[in-house]
């Protein structure tokens, strides 16, 4: 199950000395972990969290919640996704934070959110959703049965250079890295899906995808397509590929992140939930389900 849940969580220490190295820019990585404790009447929260590349080994941390509200929303043992902002200077990290907080599994069984949310899991049938792509065109996931479909989401306008920018980048490697072995590519197809269809139209993504794959205008989208759900499948894709989305500030979006590789049969292979898998790892697993 998971629930959206929109916080700004800051952890004590931030250097008042006037003497103090300059800060570098605010810098984000994505944080998975599990809810130890609640501090209502203080406002804080205790997070047992996985390791987060490039920043930090696994840990469990106290954080200060600057919506007590968020609190109400969350429980022990709540597995969550979230976003952590910090600056830096030559000791480390300063005034880490959370935001974008998405509880991703409920810890107590009697909390029933409006919304059921399912994560993704190796031999779970996906079913057949309904999209347009970028020349305008419906097209159904049915159709790439018999191939190895990479499948991830993004939206054109995210600002979070480790979020969309980065799965863009990444789906871009694997679509070099296969066209050189043609019959790898021939087995395979890549697909970037879009949860912002109000603005990311068919021509949108044209032009978002011809600058990805790097073709422009000679692009044919025929092993990497993008494309949006209908309004009716938006919400049932979000929930079935475990993908939060929740509205932001000046019209950007706060997501999750989902990537997963689809065999032939139509069936998971695998799911990942955060941005630190490597383009080498996703193209072992679509050579291997292509056979």
């Amino acid at each position: 199950m998971l629930v959206a849940v929109t916080a700004l969580i800051t952890l004590a220490g931030c250097k008042s000395s006037s003497t103090a190295p300059p800060q570098s820019a605010t810098q984000q990585y994505p944080v998975r972990g599990v809810v130890v404790s609640l501090d209502t009447a203080g406002g804080e929260i205790v997070l047992n969290h996985e390791a987060i590349p490039g920043l930090m080994e696994a840990m469990t941390m106290s954080y200060k919640v600057e919506d007590p509200a968020a609190l109400s929303e969350l429980h022990p043992g709540d597995r969550i996704t979230a976003t952590l902002e910090c600056e830096h200077d030559s000791a480390g990290p300063l005034n880490m934070r959370l935001k974008d907080i998405v509880v991703v599994a409920q810890a107590r069984p009697d909390y029933k959110p409006a919304v059921q949310y399912h994560v993704p899991a190796p031999g779970d049938a996906v079913p057949d959703f309904k999209l347009r792509n970028q020349s305008g065109q419906t097209i159904g996931l049915r159709q790439y049965r018999g191939r190895v479909l990479a499948l991830t989401f993004i939206y054109t306008r995210c600002p979070l250079s480790d979020y969309c920018p980065r799965m863009s980048r990444n789906f871009a490697a694997i679509d070099k890295a296969l066209e050189v072995d043609p019959k790898f590519y021939k087995a395979t197809h890549l697909l970037s899906v879009s949860f912002d269809p109000t603005f990311d139209t068919p021509q949108v993504l044209k032009s978002y995808g011809e600058a990805y794959t790097g073709r422009y205008a000679s692009e044919t989208f025929q092993h990497w397509e993008f494309a949006t759900p209908f309004e009716a499948e938006l919400p049932k894709m979000e929930q079935f590929f475990d993908l939060g989305v929740t509205p932001g500030e000046s019209g950007t979006l706060q997501h999750s992140l989902s990537t997963l590789v689809i065999g032939k049969d139509g069936k998971v292979v695998a799911f990942y939930p955060t941005n630190d898998w490597t383009v080498d790892e996703v193209l072992a697993k679509m050579k291997a389900a292509a056979g």
